[in-house]
């Protein structure tokens, strides 16, 4: 029944897009003839103001009447141009996670719940909502220390988001498994990989004390980092449906009159922040993956602080190691070098000639080098390294083209303080610093030991290891001479799944044809 559930609310979506003229706006280039035909055919069916507007305007419409939970996919799809497209990437990113407050009584209630004590006994004051997302809402509150009074901000998750979530995921996983059945080129993208992704992330952003670990972990690594910090944590009155922190009192990067009015270099913050993001990405392999204006401040003291940590990214020593080399060889104009890390890591698959692909890098990196350095963007280039190496058949790796997204909003941060910003002269300490202490002997140093834990971890493993190899080799003989063979229940239970599986495909038929023919009649 989750399945027919999932049909039905894939034909809401459908509608929606319908009515709010997301469809009819659609590109047809490239698509089938019959695409053009149904285009054609929902036309008259958006709603008449949806008409006038941009593609981005009536997603952002639809996404909003779809509520919260798409909110979220939207934003998520945002950073996979590789998935939907630059375009609708494009468009995805203006979605704003500002949404409708939900009352302070039901904010109070959770809290109680998920800490086990009154409001009143972990607050002495607990103020309205002052900003809301779809996944949960900020309130002001205050503590009594020692010290005296402290404001503290407070964030608590949205009643039923999870459920809502899940439900929507469904539609969200049907998809994709529609997606990659009946469109074979799509699957080097792996859209069901990318949903369990999705439901990875946003699992992780609903539970408050994983964002919290992680504000406290990024805390840690940046303690002693110039001009970049983050909240502190009040672990005493955080759970899963909440998180209490030192409340900020900044300006928004967002804001550069206000920056420029309260005395900042704008200049020197641009260069703080390129810097922070580069220097957490290499050296310790944990960065901020939602580093939007909004959520960055300057407090008075001219520190950067980096607020809510709800989608956070990593990249093991391969990818870090890979990130520099790209660098580093696109600044030395070593094009076979880059061609040979992407072969060496595994990203471009061997059958392909290493000369070739070093030849699509150098299409890329001669023209940046007759840029003037402040023109050259950084999340631009690697952008472009992407969609070459679509044509060398490398397969999706989450993990850098969140790196990649990161690294885009990031620049255009600071290219908004410094609209002559160079990207390469501000980075160019952290990045050369890595690659002193990563690409030269210390790395040799340091791969041995690394090698001479593994090596360890082995050893002590190897009794436990030649015990399950002497089993596995004794079912192997066995099935070798028996066969392979099911016992009676399994083989009914088999039997009973394949009915029950042909019996919900021509139930989900049916379903489809009557909400097709519900739809057709529906006024919005």
């Amino acid at each position: 029944m989750s399945t027919i559930g999932a049909y039905f609310r894939l034909a809401r979506v459908g509608w929606v897009l319908v009515r709010e003229g997301v469809v009819a706006a659609l590109p047809s280039e490239g698509l089938p003839p019959l695409v053009g035909i149904a285009k054609a055919a929902v036309a008259p069916l958006a709603r008449g103001r949806a008409k006038s507007v941009e593609r981005s305007d009536r997603l952002a419409r639809a996404v909003a009447r779809l509520g919260p939970s798409y909110v979220k996919i939207g934003q998520f799809l945002a950073t996979r141009p590789d998935v939907v497209g630059a375009e609708f990437a494009e468009d995805l990113a203006g979605l704003q996670d500002r949404m409708d407050f939900f009352p302070t009584e039901a904010s109070k209630t959770t809290i109680q719940e998920s800490l086990g004590r009154t409001i009143e006994e972990l607050y002495t004051h607990f103020g309205e909502p002052i900003a809301a997302a779809s996944i949960a809402q900020v309130h002001p509150a205050q503590l009594a220390t020692p010290e005296g009074s402290r404001k503290v901000a407070v964030k608590v998750i949205r009643p039923g988001v999870r459920k809502r979530f899940a439900a929507d995921l469904e539609a969200m996983y049907l998809v994709s498994h529609l997606q990659e059945r009946f469109l074979p080129h799509t699957r080097r993208l792996r859209p069901v990989e990318v949903t369990k992704t999705l439901e990875q992330t946003t699992k992780v952003e609903m539970d408050l004390r994983l964002e919290a670990a992680a504000l406290s972990e990024i805390a840690e690594n940046t303690k002693d980092d110039p001009g970049f910090r983050v909240p502190e944590v009040d672990w005493e009155r955080t759970g899963r449906d909440v998180v209490t922190m030192e409340w900020i009192d900044g300006v928004k990067m967002s804001d550069v009159e206000g920056l420029r009015a309260a005395g900042h270099d704008l200049n020197a913050l641009a260069d703080t922040l390129i810097q922070s993001f580069l220097r957490h990405t290499l050296r310790d392999g944990f960065f901020h993956a939602d580093m939007h204006p909004g959520n960055l401040f300057v407090d008075p003291a001219g520190m950067i602080v980096a607020v809510d940590m709800g989608i956070a990214g990593r990249l093991g020593k391969k990818e870090r190691r890979f990130l520099a080399e790209i660098l580093y060889g696109f600044i030395t104009r070593d094009y076979m070098r880059v061609a040979e890390v992407h072969f060496e890591a595994g990203y471009v698959p061997s059958h392909h000639n290493v000369a070739s692909f070093a030849q699509a890098i150098r299409a890329i990196g001669e023209p940046i080098h007759g840029q003037p350095a402040e023109t050259i963007s950084m999340g631009k280039l690697l952008t472009l390294l992407f969609e070459v190496t679509e044509i060398f058949d490398m397969q999706t790796r989450p993990e850098l083209v969140m790196l990649q997204k990161t690294m885009v909003v990031v620049e255009g941060v600071s290219r908004i303080l410094n609209p002559r910003f160079n990207m390469w002269k501000a980075a160019e300490p952290v990045v050369s610093h890595w690659i002193r202490d990563n690409l030269g002997p210390k790395r040799i140093a340091t791969d041995i030991k690394d090698g001479a834990k593994a090596a360890l971890r082995l050893a002590e493993a190897l009794p436990e290891i030649a015990t399950k190899t002497e089993k596995l080799h004794g079912e192997i003989v066995r099935m070798s001479e028996e066969g392979l063979r099911f016992d009676a229940d399994t083989a009914e239970r088999i039997g009973r799944a394949e009915a029950r599986h042909t019996r919900s495909g021509r139930i989900a038929l049916w379903v489809i044809a009557v909400a097709a023919v519900v739809t057709a009649f529906q006024v919005s």
